[in-house]
């Protein structure tokens, strides 16, 4: 079996409790793999760069995400337990929701379907994208070392589209369902902490609201809000005696287009430190307390916070937050941090071979994906254990500079610790370096030449 460094070995010794003593060997391999490979991660890959091509059997390594009997869902617990402990033991948890396509092709990957892509779509132009529809979920936590926030995901869920259940028995669920049996299930792995979520404007769906509003536990959303809801004021109190039904809702309000658009609206200034990562902003915002209703919904008070700015340079937009009692700079500092998300999902495609595996099975699929975007955070916490008594070392160059570490940093002190490890390690009993031999220089020599392979 591979040895690790001390602190790897017992970071990494939280999650063999989910695995077989058999499995665990072997998905051990596979991980050290994942983290060294330079490009692709697909299995012949991982096993290279553990100097296993050899391997006659290497079929096993393949069922330990076809076949191999673990839960996905306990690994996710257990990451996101680690998190927490390691950067946010205290205080308010941010977590953002946010659903990406992974671009894929295959007649025997069953849960591809065709979606809008983000990405080169706008207002005026259409583009489909084919591929694999995940729906990430990540904590945005403040690492001490990057000087920044970071998104780290830690439970990632497939949501397929609706033509993935014409031939099955159970009815199709739509992106909003998922959410709420994702959000549900971290208040279960979290019943005492307060829970914030930021999310796009995809998910300001009134029943989902209230849902979240409404359960014992709340949690608190913040979502970018249609500047043309119907919005009302707070429902009166019921009279004595009175007939009927209560009333679910007050006067109608003027919309937040049209409050947007008057020019006796009153407007605060605000400062923001760091505004989508491009530095200090000024902008203005109005903020009120209103009740969001449509017929046949449940009624959810909110707070919403209408944003301009005054030298417009961004086009104005509404967030909606479902405590009433946060105050609207709060809300705004927390929705910015939803920009984390984009960069997370940019990373893992660049540096952790996300759209580049190629398992086809409906059981690899659905372990693959979720395992490298976990990949992300898990090589976070082994570079936090790295560089606890120093500064991460940060790559530079004469016409490239950069004050913080950023998750290539990270990686390459994680890879630099283990290739020290696997390759250049000090002899116990002698205390002498042990001479590298031909098949290590090898190894190295492979990584370094064939960087697509």
């Amino acid at each position: 079996m591979l040895k690790l460094p001390d602190p790897y070995s017992t970071l990494l010794s939280h999650f063999r409790s989910h695995f077989s003593n058999r499995i665990w060997k072997l998905a051990l391999v596979l991980l050290l793999g994942a983290i060294l490979a330079p490009n692709k991660r697909t299995v012949t890959a991982c096993l290279r760069m553990v100097g296993l091509h050899h391997e006659k059997r290497f079929l096993k390594y393949h069922r330990v995400l076809s076949r191999a009997v673990w839960s996905s869902l306990a690994v996710s617990q257990t990451l996101l337990v680690l998190l927490v402990m390691t950067f946010a033991a205290s205080g308010t948890l941010i977590f953002g929701v946010d659903d990406t396509i992974e671009r894929r092709w295959g007649l025997k990957i069953r849960a591809r379907g065709i979606y809008r892509d983000p990405v080169r779509s706008s207002h005026s132009h259409f583009v489909k994208a084919s591929g694999l529809r995940w729906l990430c979920t990540m904590l945005l936590v403040p690492i001490p070392w990057a000087q920044r926030v970071w998104a780290l995901p830690f439970l990632t869920v497939l949501a397929p589209s609706e033509r993935y259940y014409e031939n099955s028995v159970r009815a199709a669920k739509k992106l909003t369902d998922w959410v709420w049996q994702v959000l549900l299930q971290v208040r279960r792995w979290l019943p005492k902490r307060r829970i914030v979520v930021v999310a796009d404007s995809s998910f300001a769906i009134i029943s989902l609201l209230a849902r979240v509003q409404r359960l014992k536990s709340p949690i608190t959303m913040v979502v970018r809000f249609r500047l043309d809801a119907a919005l009302y004021e707070e429902a009166p109190p019921r009279k004595p005696k009175q007939k009927g039904r209560s009333r679910k809702k007050g006067k109608r309000l003027p919309t937040l287009e049209q409050r947007l658009k008057n020019k006796k609206t009153k407007w605060q200034r605000l400062l923001i430190p760091n505004w989508y990562g491009e530095g200090k902003r000024d902008i203005e915002i109005c903020s009120d307390i209103a009740v969001w209703y449509h017929s046949g919904q449940p009624t959810v008070l909110l707070r919403w916070v209408l944003i301009r700015d005054p030298r417009g340079k961004f086009k104005s937009q509404a967030l909606l937050c479902t405590d009433p009692s946060v105050t609207p700079e709060q809300i705004v500092q927390w929705f910015i941090l939803r920009w984390q998300l984009e960069v997370t999902l940019e990373e893992v495609r660049a540096h952790l071979g996300v759209e580049t595996q190629r398992q086809w099975s409906d059981q690899a699929i659905a372990r693959t994906t979720p395992a490298l975007l976990g990949l992300f955070s898990l090589v976070t916490l082994l570079a936090h254990h790295s560089v606890q008594r120093g500064k991460l070392p940060v790559r530079q160059a004469a016409w490239y500079t950069k004050s913080a570490p950023t998750f290539a940093d990270a990686l390459a002190v994680v890879r630099k610790t283990l290739w020290e490890q696997l390759l250049f390690s000090m002899c116990k009993r002698t205390r002498d370096v042990q001479k590298i031999s031909e098949r290590q220089i090898n190894r190295l020599t492979s990584a370094l030449s064939y960087t697509h392979g």
